[in-house]
């Protein structure tokens, strides 16, 4: 695993990097930096002011260019390696062709991040540049063109704001986000299937909520459907279905929607003889009392699904005396995190596991509102 930190001056790489190397056995690897150096990083009469002092290990592990870099990766991709050497696009283009790569970028309030370069500058007995000058710096090293950094940071795979107050906060949310989960370079079916339903829900027309479903046996998709009216008709965000364009409230006046269900469309695409045994349901929201019982009759073993919903707890009986297991999956969290404000860790599928699939429904985490 090699993961790759971007981001401006004092947003915390470095910080991460030592986490990493510390506490998950990480390496640290270096690519020489061969451009000048950006005076972003350098103190008000212009001096440069180093992040740390490498360590006598650096030397060993830095390379002349990002293809040697990856030489070396490549052939010891099972060990665990973190790089902050983040240089520019032909870095970028090339560290994530491969699979054992993750970009993640780190970015704070460049108010934050001058307090943080004033104590560096302290610490090495330099002057710091004023408020205005850091700001005027800052943003020639990320936008200016052609040269700025700022669009290699929208790249990344999870996107870290830090504006945490302290090491110690810093390390303990990394510690909660888990980075160096294996899922977050290749999908494990779970994920990989509910992504499959994500992708569906984005087709759906219905003016009341996104669902996408998939349906699976022995790892391979049956069929996916999403919500909206039926073939034929006039899309339900083109005015098709009244209920849904009048601004119903969740739960009134069901009888008079005239939408399918995502887990309807895609039992009615797959039919029961190719459901047959064992098939599992994916859903990114929890199946209503209609859905469920649909899903129990044509045969459908297990339902996986990530949100829940605002569910009669019949629902739940229908699960539990039909026998069809239920559990919800959590995928590593992804996209934009604020670390200043803790992160949930997601529970695994073992921990969702219940004897009685009742219990789910009786959690208060478990009914969301509608969105």
């Amino acid at each position: 695993m090699l993961i790759g930190l971007c981001g401006g001056i004092c947003a915390g790489k470095s910080s991460i990097a030592s986490y990493l190397v510390e506490e998950h056995n990480f390496t640290r690897i270096r690519l020489a930096r061969t451009a000048a150096t950006p005076t972003v990083e350098k103190s008000a009469s212009n001096a440069h002011v180093p992040s740390a002092e490498p360590s006598p290990a650096d030397s060993q592990h830095t390379f002349p260019d990002v293809d040697a870099l990856l030489d070396f990766v490549t052939l010891r991709w099972r060990e665990r390696w973190v790089t902050t050497d983040i240089w520019d696009d032909k870095v970028v283009d090339a560290l994530l062709r491969r699979p054992f790569f993750l970009l993640v970028s780190v970015d704070a309030p460049v108010s934050v991040r001058w307090k943080r370069f004033n104590d560096r500058c302290a610490a090495h007995q330099l002057t710091p540049p004023t408020l205005e000058d850091f700001v005027l710096r800052n943003d020639e090293h990320l936008f200016a063109p052609g040269t700025g950094l700022g669009a290699l940071f929208q790249r990344a795979q999870l996107k870290l704001l830090n504006s945490t107050a302290s090491i110690a906060s810093l390390r303990d949310a990394i510690r909660a986000l888990n980075l160096t989960n294996e899922a977050r370079l290749r999908p494990s079916w779970d994920q990989y299937f509910m992504q499959l339903a994500d992708l569906a829900a984005h087709r759906s027309n219905c003016m009341k909520r996104r669902v996408g479903c998939c349906i699976v046996r022995e790892k391979r998709v049956i069929s996916t459907g999403y919500n909206g009216t039926p073939r034929g008709m006039t899309n339900c965000n083109e005015g098709g279905c009244p209920r849904c364009n009048n601004a119903a409230k969740g739960g009134v006046g069901l009888s008079t929607c005239l939408c399918l269900h995502a887990e309807e469309n895609a039992l009615l695409e797959a039919g029961r003889d190719r459901i047959g045994e064992n098939a599992i349901l994916y859903c990114n929201t929890c199946p209503c009392l209609t859905c469920s019982v649909k899903i129990t009759q044509v045969g459908i073993s297990e339902v996986v699904y990530n949100q829940g919903y605002l569910v009669d707890t019949q629902t739940a009986e229908i699960f539990a005396e039909s026998g069809v297991r239920l559990r919800q999956f959590s995928p590593p969290t992804e996209g934009l995190v604020d670390l200043s404000l803790g992160v949930v860790t997601p529970e695994t599928s073992e921990k969702n596991e219940v004897e009685d699939v009742r219990a789910v429904f009786e959690d208060d985490g478990f009914v969301r509102p509608l969105r």
